[in-house]
């Protein structure tokens, strides 16, 4: 009973609200990152959207980065990552859902999966995967 009220009263400087919001805004900032690079991706380098198009890149060993939204379904998810493991692809999972990530594509629909087949401007392929690690 004691330590538990010399921990409480004199090591509650992060208060579980406070580590939340630093945790949360955080992965704001880097969904930032992520959603900048990806604009740029999209409209200076090369990206397939969608799961079928996606596998076709992958087979095809022409993806470099694969990004999948949090939502996906998780046998696609566990399809993509292994197909990415056989082709030495780098996969990034999204913070968002389908709908923030076709948002962050540019689009005005759902996209639960995409591929970079070309980065164009941006650094994606060379940030993302050491991101994950």
């Amino acid at each position: 009973a004691f330590a538990r009220h010399y921990l409480r009263n004199h090591f509650c400087f992060l208060s579980p609200p406070t580590l939340h919001k630093m945790v949360a805004n955080k992965q704001k900032k880097t969904q930032e990152g992520i959603n900048s690079r990806l604009a740029l991706v999209m409209k200076s380098g090369k990206a397939l959207l969608g799961y079928k198009e996606t596998l076709k890149t992958l087979r095809n060993g022409e993806a470099k980065l694969i990004i999948i939204a949090q939502n996906c379904p998780p046998l696609r998810k566990s399809e993509l990552e292994y197909y990415a493991m056989l082709s030495d692809t780098g996969v990034h999972h999204y913070s968002g859902n389908n709908v923030e990530l076709g948002t962050a594509c540019g689009k005005y629909f759902t996209v639960s999966t995409l591929s970079v087949t070309d980065a164009g401007d941006s650094d994606i392929v060379r940030s993302m995967p050491a991101e994950q690690k």
